[in-house]
């Protein structure tokens, strides 16, 4: 049965102005500084095979075709094709996420930036921001800094089994702890998010085991880390950046690492992208790039506590 009122939009017409506006700061600002906007397709032959992310899949024509999670691997392959700074700005789909941060169709703005390091995306994205929030505060802070602040642990030299102890008493959890990442997930979803400042904070230089496509490099005190950062607004996850892997030999040794793991959780099986691992074994440039959520930033532009209050349409 539908309701009288299941037809409307879940967005008011205030927030329909503030997401076109939004959408006309974002492309005024790369215009200005010379990034060019670029299109991908929706579907693909290869998935993600992120532990992490489950992808939407649906037959074309008698193949299986998968929605893309993230605009990453084909913009990567036009950076190898010599495309130079890029962005994209669409819809992305993943599978098995819905809450009050989390919806299942969302909106990436995703950009690359060649002969770029991560700590240099970060100040662009602090520049993008700082247009939007003009009185934002801006913060950094490593990853290894912000777990001795709050748990008195070196994410870049502590055991796993030390990590899951202390997981248990941290976070009220019924499942087994497989792997560092999961462990130090849940110690940032569940008690650092929830203490962060009103501002926008980058946490950077992640654990090597969190690399995922990013380099990895050395901290201060000579230890592996990747490359990473993930930067939040207001306690909010907002964006994701890596100083990219161009190497195509270690980019599908991950690719077949994650593929196993998968295998080995009882995680659907996909194929990995091998039309990446060809574009890196071509040659793309040394480049820093970044996603960023529009509709959590929406959330926040707007002071809204749910993402369906900022899309047109929920489902």
């Amino acid at each position: 049965m539908i309701s009288p009122s299941s037809w409307q939009p879940s967005a008011n017409i205030d927030m329909l102005k503030a997401r076109a506006t939004l959408y006309r700061v974002i492309r005024d600002f790369f215009e200005t500084r010379g990034a060019i906007e670029v299109e991908t397709p929706i579907l693909s032959l290869a998935a993600t095979v992120d532990p992490f992310i489950e992808s939407l899949v649906t037959v074309v024509c008698d193949k299986a075709y998968y929605l893309q999670t993230s605009t990453e691997f084909f913009l990567k392959r036009l950076l190898a094709n010599s495309s130079g700074d890029i962005y994209s700005l669409g819809k992305v789909f993943r599978q098995g996420e819905q809450g009050k941060k989390h919806h299942p169709e969302f909106t990436l703005l995703e950009w690359y930036r060649v002969a770029w390091n991560e700590h240099q995306l970060m100040d662009e994205l602090g520049i993008l921001m700082r247009l939007l929030i003009p009185k934002v505060i801006i913060k950094k802070i490593s990853y290894q800094d912000l777990f001795l602040t709050h748990f008195n642990i070196d994410p870049h030299s502590v055991g796993l089994e030390d990590l899951k102890r202390r997981v248990k008493t941290e976070v009220d959890i019924t499942f087994d702890l497989f792997d560092k990442p999961t462990c130090f997930d849940l110690l940032m979803t569940h008690c650092i998010e929830p203490k962060m400042p009103e501002a926008l904070l980058f946490v950077y230089d992640y654990p090597h085991e969190s690399a995922a496509l990013a380099s990895l490099g050395t901290n201060a005190q000579g230890q592996t880390v990747a490359r990473r950062f993930e930067a939040y607004l207001n306690g909010l996850e907002l964006a994701n950046g890596y100083y990219e892997l161009t190497d195509a030999i270690e980019q599908k040794k991950r690719f077949k690492k994650d593929v196993k793991h998968r295998h080995d959780n009882s995680l659907a099986t996909v194929p990995f992208d091998k039309h990446l691992v060809a574009a890196l074994e071509s040659g793309m440039p040394a480049c820093a790039g970044v996603a960023l959520g529009v509709d959590r930033l929406l959330m926040v532009l707007g002071e809204k506590s749910s993402i369906n209050e900022v899309l047109s349409f929920s489902m």
